[in-house]
């Protein structure tokens, strides 16, 4: 397994399982959602961030880690989270929800200025550790996920995949679709070489993701 280029993420021991339980077994509250650089909030403390296309299932993931159903607002309409929403975990940490990506939809001049928003805040945020960047096993990288990789590079920010759904695909088709997202990550300086699989129906890949956010430094 650790031969393969970006190998799955192994399962952490106990003592960072038990600090990624214990810093989401804190309150998460929702603080803000923002439209403008000038409205993000003091960068006091570390924080992370999850990007990704239309329904790859931000919000149902963020949900299943704090473990509250409805702190990010999952929606089948594409592009109705327009803002930057913060979130709180514990006293330590700001979870950041992304405006999603790949909206067909939306008015080229709304695309522009979520991108600009996005580019501004990728560049310009010192606390930010690590963008968590979410693939749907189905489907793979596409090229609406490699322009926010390049984007990454760009920015200098360390990202790492999460592969959602995984739940959804025979484990033969999943380790297909693993293999093209490391073909595709290998383009990318800026990719963490370990994928995290997780399902948040199943709960696949939770206390891992969990332990890895806790134990960031």
């Amino acid at each position: 397994m650790s031969s393969l280029p970006f190998p799955t993420a192994e399962e952490p021991d106990a003592p960072e399982l038990e600090a990624g339980r214990k810093l989401f077994a804190g309150e998460t509250t929702f603080v803000k959602g923002v439209v403008a650089m000038s409205g993000l909030p003091e960068p006091d403390r570390m924080e992370v961030c999850f990007a990704g296309r239309s329904n790859v299932g931000k919000s149902t993931l963020i949900n299943a880690l704090t473990g509250m159903k409805a702190l990010a607002r999952a929606s089948n309409t594409p592009g109705r989270t327009q803002e930057i929403n913060f979130f709180t975990a514990g006293d330590s940490h700001y979870l950041v929800d992304l405006p999603g990506y790949g909206y067909a939809n939306a008015p080229l001049p709304v695309v522009e200025k979520w991108q600009r928003l996005l580019k501004q805040y990728l560049q310009g945020r010192q606390t930010l550790r690590r963008a968590f960047v979410l693939i749907d096993a189905r489907h793979g990288v596409k090229k609406v996920d490699d322009e926010i990789l390049s984007l990454l590079d760009s920015a200098a920010v360390t990202f790492q995949v999460v592969l959602t759904k995984a739940d959804k695909v025979k484990e033969k088709e999943r380790e297909k679709v693993l293999d093209q997202v490391r073909t595709a990550l290998s383009k990318h300086p800026a990719a963490y070489p370990e994928i995290i699989v997780t399902s948040s129906e199943k709960g696949w890949g939770i206390p891992t993701l969990r332990a890895i956010i806790a134990t960031l430094e």
